[in-house]
């Protein structure tokens, strides 16, 4: 009788990779180990994964996902940013191996310019989202502030889970980390973007001469 697929395989492919990853990092990460850790063989293996970046790619999907639900709980930029560096301190190997490896997320460099970062990063996309519910205007015109944002924080996270700040100054650093966030979004305006946004709903809401004499 021929043998049916096993329709969890994949996800319980992706569950023992996450484990190898996150216990024994990078090298861990071996389609063989993955195999005999998800109980099955790497022929199966390579059915589902052509090779060891397919694998990689999914894992990273899945850490993206699981983050994002962590960010949405979150309705404030403040929230997602503490949730951001709780997140990597509380998972160091899965944080720095993702950025390892988060150049495979990226579209192929074609030309003329570059996709929006958006396309192929969600919770980029949802602190642009966040970023137009609190200031007005449309996620895109977001995008330096959220890059502004997400550069404070993986400067913050990079500095803890180096150990580059000295002993004893930890909670300084994470501090320093929440003011400078909190500074950025309380001047919005000095981006070019946001400035533009701003622009134009004020004329929107004062209206030109004509219709401000009028009454209308």
């Amino acid at each position: 009788m021929p043998r049916h697929a096993d329709p969890e395989l994949e996800e319980r492919i992706l569950k023992a990779a996450h484990v190898l990853w996150h216990r024994g990092g990078d090298k861990a990460l071996t389609l063989r180990a993955v195999a005999r850790a998800a109980r099955t063989n790497t022929p199966a293996m390579y059915r589902r994964f052509k090779n060891r970046q397919e694998l990689v790619r999914g894992l990273l999907l899945r850490i993206g996902k699981r983050t994002r639900e962590e960010f949405e709980a979150s309705r404030t930029i403040e929230g997602i940013a503490e949730k951001y560096v709780e997140s990597a301190v509380r998972q160091p190997n899965e944080y720095q191996l993702f950025y390892a490896y988060a150049r495979e997320l990226s579209p192929p460099k074609g030309r003329g310019r570059p996709r929006p970062i958006r396309e192929s990063r969600p919770n980029f996309a949802l602190i642009e989202k966040r970023l137009s519910e609190r200031l007005g205007g449309r996620p895109e015109e977001h995008t330096q502030l959220a890059l502004a944002i997400w550069a404070t924080l993986h400067g913050t996270t990079t500095l803890l889970l180096s150990k580059s700040i000295p002993d004893g100054h930890e909670e300084e650093l994470r501090s320093a980390c929440r003011a400078a966030v909190r500074a950025l979004l309380d001047c919005a305006d000095t981006f070019p973007e946001t400035k533009r946004t701003r622009r134009t709903q004020i004329g929107r809401n004062v209206g030109s001469p004509a219709e401000r004499e009028s009454g209308s």
